[in-house]
């Protein structure tokens, strides 16, 4: 059975129910962009769908789909996580999981989604609005879903946000998440500083980021970090000898553990050292002020561009450049995001660097204008040099 199945039927319908769900993880201000989107699509005449568990409640259906209304997400933006779960979930992966999410979709009259997640997430979403119409067909031709049932849901309009804490997608200046999760860092390394300060102690302090620097590399401007550790910038040969040029990964892209930093510290430059693994701490939390502005405007944004695509229009993202919220094409904003991570295993770094942030390698500049090893070097006291 081919796709003229459905040409009888209008392909200019509007969205009427639009369905909300998280994905690949949590960032700070999830719950805000949910806000913003139930309130939004309530305002335009919508109906707006909780989707639980990212891609897993829309395989699943059921009790994981359920409508929210404007009382629902009163107090949303101050709390931490997202509230409507995610979950990792390989079935979307397959055909057969995202027929069944087709089939969810349909039954529950949910005709656009807004997905906040991942470059995994969103990308699973560009392929499901494109697989669509070969979806439906097969419902129809195997008698799950009749003719008229899908007749409705001719088109179905895909909207991504970028939720990162590690701000690692290309061509957007940040995501939602991201300050938060500086913010935690900031919070973290002043408190291990005044510990520092009172034993006169280093510590090795360990962030978030995946292939991603930006994380470190903004706390450290933000805490005066001596040293900083970042994947774009590979380390020369003797690394050991000028700490300032050590990063996570060396020019073999084998990693520098940050107990092989402290080692370092403690056997060359006999300085009681200490590791701190921030690790999940960074997620936690409210959002902070700037990720609740961003996540609202930009929940906002997505219905908008929802009510406005077209069958034809490419599914868009919603970014932020320049301190503007406008929408991209979420197929080319996820290859763009590959090719820096591509960029990195080819040991392009710099490459990598300009793509994720066209102001990336400005801000190391800054960093290590402050940072150089033509300084006064720190005296150690005497009962602290390990002998």
């Amino acid at each position: 059975m081919t796709n003229t199945i459905l040409d009888t039927y209008s392909s200019r319908r509007k969205p009427r129910r639009i369905g909300i769900l998280t994905s690949g993880g949590d960032a700070p201000g999830m719950n805000g962009a949910i806000r913003a989107v139930v309130r939004t699509a309530i305002q335009n005449g919508c109906e707006a769908w909780a989707i639980h568990e990212g891609y897993e409640g829309l395989i699943q259906g059921g009790a994981m789909m359920h409508p929210l209304y404007w009382e629902d997400v009163r107090g949303f933006l101050s709390r931490g996580g997202t509230l409507i779960g995610s979950v990792r979930c390989d079935r979307f992966r397959e055909r057969e999981g995202r027929l069944q999410a087709a089939r969810n979709m349909v039954l529950f009259g949910i005709d656009a989604l807004v997905v906040c997640g991942g470059d995994g997430s969103l990308t699973g979403a560009d392929l499901f609005r494109s697989e669509w119409p070969e979806l439906l067909n097969e419902l129809v031709s195997t008698g799950v879903l009749t003719v008229a049932q899908v007749a409705p849901h001719q088109n179905l309009n895909i909207v991504g946000l970028l939720g990162s804490i590690d701000n690692d997608f290309s061509g957007t200046d940040a995501t939602i998440g991201c300050y938060s999760a500086l913010t935690r860092i900031c919070e973290a390394v002043d408190a291990v500083f005044d510990t520092a300060s009172s034993h006169r102690r280093g510590f090795v302090v360990e962030v978030m980021g995946r292939h991603c620097g930006w994380l470190a590399l903004m706390a450290a401007i933000a805490t005066g970090a001596d040293w900083l550790f970042i994947p774009e910038r590979p380390p020369r040969d003797g690394w050991e000898d000028d700490m300032c040029s050590i990063i996570t990964k060396d020019s073999n892209l084998d990693r520098i553990s940050s107990s092989a930093v402290k080692d370092v510290l403690s056997k060359r430059l006999g300085l009681d050292t200490r590791v701190t693994v921030l690790g999940h701490i960074q997620r936690g939390g409210s959002p902070c002020a700037y990720d609740r502005w961003l996540s609202t405007l930009q929940g906002i944004h997505a219905v908008k561009a929802v009510l406005s695509m077209t069958p034809e229009s490419p599914s868009p993202v919603v970014i932020i450049q320049e301190n503007r919220i406008r929408t991209s094409s979420l197929a080319e904003t996820v290859a763009l995001t590959k090719e820096a991570n591509a960029s990195m295993h080819a040991k392009e770094f710099e490459k990598a660097a300009t793509l994720r942030d066209p102001e990336f390698m400005e801000y190391h500049s800054a960093y290590r204008h402050l940072n150089t090893s033509d300084h006064p070097k720190m005296v150690l006291p005497e009962d602290k040099v390990c002998s």
